[in-house]
C-alpha cells in the first residue's frame, strides 16, 4: 500500500492542483485535505499519515505550527512545505522538515521531494541529499564533492566578484561571495552563515562549491569554508582539524581527516 499523504492549504485550487499533481506522481495516496492548521491537527490525531504537504500561512494555525505540534509526537508523519513565500524557508527546516516548495512546482521536483522525505534517509541532513531546485546535479560521495579540493581552492577565480542570489523578505538579494564565511549543507540546500546572520539558499553545496571558487575550500562533505575568514586551526585527538571562524559567534567548523592534510598546506603548516 501506497504512504498515505495529508494535504493541508486554505486554498481549494491550491488543493487540488497539488492533488493533481501527486497523482501524476503515483508515489503515495491522498487520503486527507485540510483547509487550515486546526483541521490539520485533527485530522492528523484520527489517521497514522506518513507525509503532510503544509501550505505556510494559513487561518487557523499555520503550517509551522502545525509542524510544530507534530515534533513531539512519536512516529510523526514527515513534512513537506508547499507555499508561495519563501521567507519561511529557515524556520520550517529547524522544525525539521524534509522539503521546503515555492509555488509553482512541477511533478518532477514534487516527486524529488517525496522521495527525501520517503526514501531510506528519511529527510536526513547530508550533503547528498538530492539537489535543490536550483540545480538537478547530485552531490558527490561522502567526503566531498566530485571536484578535487585542490582544484577548487586553487582556482584564479576571484570570489569576491561572486554573488550567490538568496530570497529574504519577498526580495532576491544578491550575497558577495567574499562575505560568506562558509556554507554548510541542509537537505540539498544550503545555509550562508554571513559575519552575524544565516540565510537559506535553494543551492546544494556542491552547486556553491562550483560557484564559489577562489578562496573557498570543501573541509567535510557538509561545510565549505572560506579561508580568509579561518581565525585558527585546532587539531583534534583523532589526527583531524576544527577551524574557527571569525564570525560573531566564532563558529567552530570541522575538517575531515582525508582534508586536514590539505588545509595545512594551503596554511603552510
Amino acid at each position: 500500500m501506497r504512504p498515505k499523504a495529508l494535504i493541508v492549504d486554505d486554498e481549494a485550487p491550491a488543493r487540488a492542483e497539488l492533488r493533481y499533481l501527486l497523482e501524476e506522481v503515483g508515489q503515495v495516496q491522498v487520503v486527507g485535505e485540510a483547509t487550515n492548521g486546526e483541521e490539520a491537527l485533527l485530522l492528523l490525531g484520527s489517521v497514522d499519515y506518513d507525509l503532510v504537504l503544509l501550505d505556510v500561512r494559513m487561518p487557523g494555525g499555520s503550517g509551522l505550527d502545525v509542524a510544530a505540534a507534530l515534533q513531539g509526537r512519536a512516529e510523526a508523519p514527515k513534512v513537506i512545505f508547499t507555499t508561495a513565500y519563501p521567507d519561511h524557508a529557515v524556520d520550517a527546516f529547524d522544525l525539521a522538515a524534509a522539503d521546503y516548495l515555492l509555488k509553482p512546482f512541477d511533478a518532477e521536483r514534487l516527486a524529488r521531494a517525496i522521495e527525501r522525505a520517503l526514501g531510506p534517509d528519511g529527510g536526513a541532513e547530508t550533503a547528498s541529499s538530492p539537489a535543490a531546485p536550483a540545480s538537478s546535479s547530485p552531490a558527490g560521495p561522502a567526503g566531498g564533492s566530485t571536484a578535487d579540493p585542490t582544484t577548487t581552492a586553487s582556482s584564479t577565480q576571484d570570489d569576491s566578484l561572486v554573488r550567490i542570489p538568496v530570497q529574504k523578505d519577498g526580495r532576491t538579494v544578491l550575497v558577495d561571495g567574499a562575505s560568506i564565511v562558509y556554507a554548510s549543507a541542509a537537505r540539498g540546500y544550503s545555509y550562508l552563515k554571513l559575519a552575524d546572520e544565516r540565510l537559506l539558499v535553494t543551492m546544494s553545496l556542491n552547486e556553491l562549491e562550483r560557484r564559489l571558487r577562489g578562496h573557498f575550500f570543501r573541509a567535510h562533505r557538509s561545510y565549505l569554508v572560506n579561508l580568509d575568514h579561518v581565525r585558527e586551526l585546532v587539531p583534534d585527538f583523532q589526527g583531524a582539524l576544527v577551524v574557527v571562524m571569525d564570525d560573531r559567534q566564532r563558529s567552530r567548523v570541522e575538517v575531515a581527516r582525508r582534508h586536514a592534510r590539505e588545509l595545512r598546506r594551503r596554511f603552510g603548516l
